[in-house]
């Protein structure tokens, strides 16, 4: 029998193909599947609802507008009108957060309405309340993208044109809901972000002034990193987990330190691989495609080893 012929026995006749579904059916069937899966996760209490992925989203849409509204604001936005419009957002903005974190809190195992309300309020304060902080630090991200690319010709041009700039002001967002207890949210914008930029930072990871990602496409940066001061890394770049530590049972250990330490004005070339947590000392240079899982003095130079090619042939 030759290949085409052995396709169409594997492929059934379009006579015996079912013809409409029973949608009733399909849809009770999809019900069961969702009521199993509440109970697994919710455990015979009340479902709750979960919060929007749209309007997290439009949050930090936002949020970004609201930083750099001459960058991100509506269209044609005069200067004089920007700090109008930021006074009128700051509200509405701190408004639709709390209650998206309100629906986070809530999923919790012993969430309280009235207990998850007011931690929600407060944690949405105390974001509004990080906004300069995080202005002030994505300024030095700025500054350090104009200062080591020579293509950059102006600040504007890398608010608005440079992935890896963008990706950074999106995780100082994330990170600052991350540490207040809205871990989903923050990652659902870390993803976003991730989606957007092609550059994927976990919310966790703490992050110093002045950092830039250059292109950027493939950079995978771990929860528990950690990044000094003045740090540049290239595309491709991972700061990864070497290993995942288990307990007794066999699960997964959360929350353990095990991403490295980068310190202050390290550079990382592209492709390069560092796993677990080591530190990478201030100063060092780590070339391309090094793969590291042992740490690196301060000021030391890594590359990877070079290919001697002989000027004749070997004999024999």
């Amino acid at each position: 029998m030759n290949d085409i012929s052995r396709r169409r026995t594997l492929l059934p006749d379009a006579t015996e193909l079912p013809g409409d579904p029973d949608l009733a059916e399909v849809a009770e069937k999809l019900r069961l599947m969702r009521l199993l899966s509440q109970q697994r996760r919710y455990a015979g209490r009340p479902v709750p609802r979960l919060p929007a992925k749209a309007e997290i989203v439009a949050i930090l849409s936002d949020v970004v507008a609201l930083l750099y509204p001459r960058h991100y604001g509506p269209s044609g936005l005069k200067p004089e009108r920007s700090d109008g419009l930021v006074a009128k957002m700051l509200p509405q903005l701190r408004d639709r957060l709390a209650r998206q974190i309100e629906l986070e809190f809530l999923l919790a195992e012993t969430a309280q309405p009235d207990a998850a309300h007011s931690a929600a309020r407060q944690a949405a304060n105390g974001f509004m309340a990080a906004l300069p902080r995080i202005r002030d630090l994505h300024d030095t991200d700025i500054a350090a993208a104009y200062a080591g690319d020579p293509s950059a010709k102006s600040l504007d041009e890398i608010v608005f044109c440079f992935p890896g700039v963008a990706a950074a002001l999106r995780h100082r967002i994330a990170h600052a809901l991350f540490g207040l207890g809205a871990t989903m949210i923050a990652r659902i914008m870390a993803e976003y972000s991730h989606a957007v930029t092609g550059i994927d930072i976990h919310p966790g990871a703490q992050i110093g002034p002045a950092c830039f990602i250059d292109h950027g496409t493939g950079v995978v940066i771990g929860e528990t990193a950690v990044i000094g001061r003045n740090v540049r890394l290239y595309q491709q770049v991972t700061l990864g987990a070497k290993r995942f530590e288990t307990d007794s049972g066999g699960a997964l250990v959360k929350g353990q330190p095990r991403h490295p330490v980068i310190e202050d004005d390290v550079v990382i070339y592209a492709g390069a691989t560092i796993l677990g947590r080591i530190t990478i000392g201030k100063g060092a240079v780590i070339g391309g495609g090094v793969w590291l899982t042992a740490p690196v003095a301060p000021g030391s130079i890594v590359t990877q080893a070079r290919l001697k090619l002989a000027s004749q042939p070997p004999r024999g």
